[in-house]
């Protein structure tokens, strides 16, 4: 880590609050707070599935947290229900966005008064986001920063045969598949999975970078390039993963299948296919993605971005990153000059702009 880092890193005061979702389940919010107060409202991180807050924060990079504080925002990391800080738990999709999403963002605007806050959410994080905000839960979110996918999953082929055909077997024995596999005994099915994923995914030695690319894409690497990422950050992601429930997976294969993302259980008052009516909010989408995104192909924003100006045309923007993937939008080393300038355009913009 360099000299500056170390000491924006240093500079940081970090807050917990201790919450509940709307359903009772344990969640935190990170309040990080920089050398001075902010002058900007508040924005709000939620990271991807089997991830955790932390996750925005790689120790020997500059982060987009330390970009956001310079820039003088107000920043809060959310650890959700699929958070790897919090105590494993099943859930689906429809449980972030009804229960977890609306809480946070309560808690955020009674604690620091503001009128609307901004967000800024990496993969299933932002699948679940962007359900709440069309079905008009959150009104107060006025700007959504979008990374990997938001409401049409588009996968790769060989990402449609686990899941239509090996996610059903593997749901028989264990509710989760868990990315950390490797790091303590195994026998049976992990055993198995874990040899087979090895002898695939020849391209690299790190076990976790290897059932990251099984569990959350396809692809040699599936969700980064390599070339992003320097040795310190690789050697830290294999610690940034755990237990991904297999009733996400259904809810993905569901929605794959629909073409858009749909509820796994449909609710009274929820939709049940989240793309085929308007968006019951104004918020304004800036949909980001790596060009070689092989967790979820660039079509997926595409596709978002398509519904969305098809309701609100001419409010919301698209990016697609030249040489990036999937995670390393955010963990790259490089990408606080090639990635964050324009997430920073955007959450700068003008709310109705």
């Amino acid at each position: 880590m360099t000299t500056t880092i170390t000491a924006a890193r240093r500079a940081q005061v970090d807050e917990h609050h201790f919450i509940k979702a709307d359903d009772g389940v344990p969640l935190t919010l990170i309040h990080v707070r920089g050398p001075v107060a902010p002058t900007k409202p508040p924005v709000l991180l939620v990271h991807g599935a089997g991830m955790r807050a932390e996750s925005f924060r790689p120790p020997a990079i500059r982060s987009i947290v330390d970009v956001l504080l310079a820039d003088g925002w107000d920043v809060w990391l959310f650890n959700w229900r699929g958070s790897t800080d919090l105590d494993a738990l099943p859930w689906t999709l429809d449980d972030v966005a009804r229960f977890d999403h609306p809480a946070a963002v309560r808690h955020i605007v009674a604690e620091t008064g503001a009128d609307s806050i901004k967000a800024i959410a990496h993969c299933q994080g932002s699948t679940s986001l962007s359900m709440a905000v069309v079905a008009g839960l959150v009104p107060q979110i006025d700007t959504v920063v979008s990374n990997g996918v938001s409401l049409h999953p588009v996968v790769p082929r060989f990402t449609k045969v686990k899941l239509h055909m090996l996610r059903p077997l593997f749901q028989r024995g264990q509710p989760y598949v868990d990315v950390a596999w490797g790091d303590g005994p195994e026998k049976g099915v992990h055993l198995v999975t874990r040899s087979a994923v090895r002898l695939w995914h020849v391209e690299c030695s790190n076990p976790a970078c290897n059932m990251a690319s099984f569990a959350l894409g396809s692809g040699h690497p599936a969700i980064w390039r390599h070339r992003n990422l320097d040795r310190e950050t690789h050697e830290w992601l294999a610690t940034e993963f755990g237990k991904i429930p297999l009733a996400m997976y259904a809810q993905i294969a569901k929605s794959e299948r629909a073409g858009q993302v749909v509820a796994f259980q449909p609710v009274d008052g929820m939709p049940a296919r989240y793309a085929s009516a308007a968006p019951r909010s104004t918020a304004r989408f800036a949909l980001f993605t790596g060009a070689e995104n092989h967790a979820f192909l660039p079509q997926s924003q595409r596709a978002t971005h398509a519904y969305l100006e098809r309701h609100q045309p001419g409010r919301h923007t698209l990016h697609v990153i030249p040489g990036y993937g999937h995670a390393d939008v955010f963990v790259g080393h490089r990408a606080h000059l090639d990635v964050f300038p324009a997430i920073m355009a955007e959450l700068n913009r003008p709310s109705g702009a």
